[in-house]
């Protein structure tokens, strides 16, 4: 028998175009396991588990296509090979930027997704095609009758396949469990279950996951709500009285800083003739101001949610979902916002956005959060040599901001969302002034120049709020949301940082920039060195403004109380102190990078665990609408109106600029924010 009928008689088997899908199903998934994420495999279970876990996945759902016959048999195992492949590799290119896995409210936030632009395909690389090649070949075979149709399978080797893939899941999960304890439990971090369980299977616990969600509001009542406040009164902060009420009854600007890490603040490149300059000379000269606090170890706390997840933690000082972004998934939810604290203290509250306000749900969440007004992409120039990617660029939203933040009722609580430090990092040509980096890497390059710009309108913004006599008594606060290099970009940072990025060393990336500019208080006039996160802002904030918390919920801690607690968890689990820092069950010394015994980390483990399980409960089961803390007064959030002719009723003239044109959307692509 020659070789050819050998294989033309292999082909014709019952199960051979079966297990040809299967084996390349295994194959691909194994090696974007091995070349895309990066799952801390540090042991050889870990090693045969990754190897293992697609295979299961492969044979249970492929196997569904067994139930039928002939040419539909093939044709349904192309089309679940298809679904799972497109499963696997929209997983990649979204852990290229986010180093992250899709969670089912992710792929609901379809309002966003018409909007995206050049992001997703940024991230995509020519050499992905190798995801697609098994689909053809399979296709190949079919249309080429290389394989035949055969009569249904007899259902005792149907139930074969399932029980080998439901014993295999078994082995699987029991090996998992054995080697991470509590895997399913507290899954924190969805690298563990990527690494364990698998994408599919992990697909599959994120189903489950957000149907138990789900139904835990309905189950809630206000018995629920009395551990979390007995934990967070019996840990709070004292106010520091040195700053305590120093800033009361001040106008407050808060200013996301999108994308900004904070190594970038004393961040230096040569310019034409070799000189060396900062790349942001203008928050670099507020790390020394004498009315400036500026926290060098503030870190980002954001999930998927990343833009709305800061801004989330900035307002309520709890943190964010696991999965997907509060700002979707628990909008209509009660909060006890910094907006609705303070407009029971007699604030006007007002958000300033350069994109149209239903981006990212942000209509909805902020009358959620007690928000009297939202200046969204109706109130400004929404022209082309405006708009870059994903709004307003920074300087023309600033500059067209002052008239409407003037005409506010004063005191003021509003929050200005910058958008050009963005990825992919794009200007228009005329809009640089500032050289790019030179590190290999397209992305890392343009950095340097959005940040450069960033910082220029702030500046410019600075000195307008000074013009408009609003400095001299307005607190400032400036934060950076989330990172804007992901790990996929860490062959470059090694070279902006001049040193290998370690896993712990990219914990320490996760810094953002920090800023409250108080006017009536004398500051250190130096880099303050308390380690700090997203959810302690809003109690700093509110201590400056003489307004005591300890009977709001929040797990937040104040940045100037001599009773900070140092600890900062991270959504995954993760958490860094003063002293250590814990990356995926690995314990460093702050002070080398050094290994260290786990022992030494656990019991801030067991602390971060346990808030972020508490914060779930809270904004998963909505506890806040059982609790009222002394003296809160709710709003009536029925009353707020965004639209513009109510919104402008009770501002002056002076405060618009009048347009010959409004678009509703601009020739100009305007994307998702990476949120």
């Amino acid at each position: 028998m020659t070789l050819l009928n050998i294989t033309k008689k292999i082909m014709n088997r019952k199960m051979t175009f079966f297990f040809i899908a299967v084996l390349l199903l295994w194959a691909k998934s194994y090696y974007a396991y091995l070349t895309e994420f990066n799952l801390g495999v540090s042991n050889n279970m870990q090693r045969f588990l990754l190897f293992l876990n697609p295979a299961s996945s492969a044979l249970f759902f492929l196997g569904i296509a067994l139930i039928f016959k002939g040419r539909k048999q093939y044709v349904l195992t192309i089309i679940i090979d298809l679904i799972l492949t497109i499963v696997l590799y929209a997983n990649v290119v979204f852990y290229r930027f986010f180093s992250d896995f899709i969670t089912l409210p992710v792929i609901f936030q379809t309002k966003n997704f018409g909007e995206v632009s050049g992001s997703a395909q940024a991230l995509m690389e020519p050499h992905d095609a190798i995801y697609f090649v098994d689909i053809l070949l399979l296709i190949a075979l079919v249309v080429f009758k290389v394989v035949k149709p055969h009569e249904r399978l007899q259902w005792r080797t149907v139930g074969s396949v399932f029980t080998a893939a439901i014993v295999l899941f078994a082995i699987n999960l029991s090996l998992a469990e054995a080697d991470r304890p509590q895997l399913l439990q507290r899954a924190f971090d969805r690298n563990y279950l990527v690494k364990y369980l698998g994408a599919y299977n992990y697909t599959i616990y994120d189903l489950i996951q957000n149907a138990r969600t789900s139904a835990q509001r309905a189950m809630a009542d206000s018995s629920d709500v009395v551990d979390v406040a007995n934990y967070v009164k019996s840990n709070y902060s004292e106010p520091n009285p040195k700053y305590f009420g120093k800033a009361k009854g001040d106008n407050v600007i808060y200013i996301s800083l999108e994308s900004l890490q904070n190594f970038m603040i004393d961040y230096q490149l040569p310019d034409e003739n070799g000189k060396m300059q900062y790349v942001m000379p203008f928050l670099h000269s507020l790390t020394t101001d004498d009315h400036t606090f500026y926290f060098k170890n503030f870190f980002h706390q954001t999930g998927q949610g990343k833009t709305s997840d800061a801004e989330f933690m900035m307002e309520n000082s709890l943190f964010p979902l696991s999965q997907g972004s509060v700002f979707y998934t628990k909008a209509q939810n009660t909060y006890q916002a910094a907006p609705e604290i303070l407009h029971d203290h007699g604030y006007t509250t007002a958000v300033f956005h350069g994109n149209y306000k239903s981006f990212w749900n942000r209509d909805v969440m902020y009358k959620s959060l007690g928000y009297d007004k939202f200046f969204d992409a109706r109130y400004y120039d929404m022209q082309p040599d405006h708009v870059i990617n994903y709004g307003m660029e920074d300087k023309p939203f600033f500059t067209e901001s002052m008239p409407l933040l003037k005409g506010l009722k004063q005191p003021f609580y509003t929050k200005f969302i910058t958008l050009s430090n963005h990825f992919d990092f794009k200007l228009d040509p005329e809009d640089i002034d500032f050289p790019a980096g030179d590190f290999g890497d397209g992305v890392v390059n343009r950095y340097f120049q959005t940040a450069h710009y960033l910082d220029e309108a702030l500046k410019q913004f600075f000195t307008d709020l000074k013009k408009s006599g609003l400095y001299d008594h307005t607190v400032i606060v400036m934060y950076g949301d989330h990172y804007g290099i992901s790990e996929n970009h860490n062959k470059a940072m090694e070279k902006v940082m001049g040193q290998p990025i370690t896993p712990f060393e990219n914990a320490q990336l996760q810094r953002v920039p920090l800023f409250i500019h108080v006017p009536q208080v004398k500051s250190p006039g130096k880099p303050i060195e308390t380690y700090g996160g997203e959810v302690d802002v809003r109690p700093t904030l509110m201590h400056l403004l003489g307004i005591n918390t300890k009977d709001f919920i929040a797990f937040g801690s104040d940045l100037l109380s001599k009773q900070h607690r140092d600890i900062v968890p991270f959504r995954n689990g993760d958490f860094v102190t003063t002293k250590y820092t814990s990356v995926k069950g690995t314990c460093y010394l702050n002070a080398t990078g050094e290994k260290v015994d786990s022992k030494l980390c656990k019991p801030y483990d067991e602390i971060a665990k346990k808030e972020l399980e508490m914060s779930d409960k809270v904004v998963n089961s909505d506890l806040l609408r059982f609790y009222k803390p002394k003296g809160f007064v709710p709003m009536d959030k029925s009353k707020i109106d965004y639209r513009r002719e109510v919104q402008d009723k009770d501002m002056p003239p002076s405060s618009f600029i009048n347009y010959d044109q409004q678009p509703e959307t601009t020739t100009k692509t305007m994307g998702t924010e990476g949120e």
